[in-house]
């Protein structure tokens, strides 16, 4: 049998894995080269306790309390605090600069956010944090098939996994826009706008169900980019990769989720866009928009 020189057999595996990394559109990015990440921004999941209220009851009372969520103090309340974040480095496969990245974005939005109800004059509290590498059973039921993060609100918990991927090849800017979008959950719970939302769901079809979860979901995604604005043009938020995250979800926001609950690509990029933009909290009242808006 005739046998390959080593030298050359090292050169077909290399040309073949060259083209097999070519055919899935990955790009490697060299540690000191400015360049926008091939990454996908992560894929995220809301987990939430079920409604304080029986549905029979709502039927008879109606669905009060609407303007905590298309009429809340927080809309009234400016631009969003820019407390100077900068949660520094985050290098390739070090799980110990995961978790500060993680941990310093967190403080980040407290500052931010907790600023934003003292302009509101209304209470606010921090969400916890848990950094897991593995699917948990949070207090909500299982873990979302799928997602990279989750909120409980019946512990108040952000639920943050790291996997072996993202270690490896990190985005900064999309882990931090998938932190500040579960933040946008609780900012809906300890506002009062997820009272409506539960209360509305009560006695609603499929149909105006899936609205309601598409008027949370773009206005949790709205409230993370008024969030990312505070640092436009910062070496976390360059204007390239802030494009390159915006167009991925106009192209594939939609592609995560059976059913239509979290809007439609175009529909998420709007109001990412409008979030940034604008960067007030007024800016995502999902709830007073009109249904082409968040379809």
């Amino acid at each position: 049998m005739n046998s390959v020189p080593i030298s050359k057999l090292a050169a077909l595996v290399a040309a073949l894995l060259a083209l097999a990394l070519a055919a899935a559109g990955l790009v490697l990015v060299l540690a000191d080269v400015a360049t926008t990440s091939t990454e996908p921004p992560f894929n995220e999941a809301q987990q939430i306790a079920s409604p304080p209220v029986k549905a029979a009851d709502q039927k008879r009372k109606g669905v009060p309390g609407k303007a905590l969520a298309t009429a809340n103090r927080l809309y009234k309340t400016g631009r969003l605090a820019d407390i100077n974040c900068s949660p520094g480095e985050l290098p390739a496969g070090s799980m110990i600069a995961y978790r500060r990245f993680l941990t310093r974005v967190t403080t980040c939005l407290n500052r931010a956010w907790g600023a934003q109800f003292r302009k509101a004059g209304m209470p606010f509290a921090k969400p916890r944090l848990r950094i897991i590498t593995s699917k948990v059973k949070t207090p909500c039921g299982a873990w979302n098939a799928g997602a990279d993060g989750v909120y409980c609100s019946t512990d108040r918990t952000m639920y943050l996994m790291i996997s072996r991927d993202q270690l490896r090849n990190p985005f900064p800017l999309g882990i931090t826009r998938l932190i500040a979008h579960e933040y946008g959950h609780h900012i809906q719970q300890i506002s009062g706008i997820w009272n409506y939302y539960w209360l509305a769901r009560a006695g609603a079809s499929k149909s105006q169900r899936l609205k309601l979860s598409r008027q949370s979901e773009l206005q949790a995604e709205c409230f993370s980019s008024v969030f990312m604005s505070t640092m436009r043009d910062s070496p976390l938020v360059t204007a390239a990769d802030w494009a390159y995250t915006v167009d991925w979800f106009r192209r594939n926001g939609a592609k995560g989720w059976p059913q239509n609950d979290h809007g439609k690509g175009p529909t998420q990029a709007a109001w990412m866009t409008r979030g940034f933009n604008r960067g007030a909290p007024g800016s995502c009242n999902t709830w007073a928009a009109a249904s082409r808006n968040v379809n």
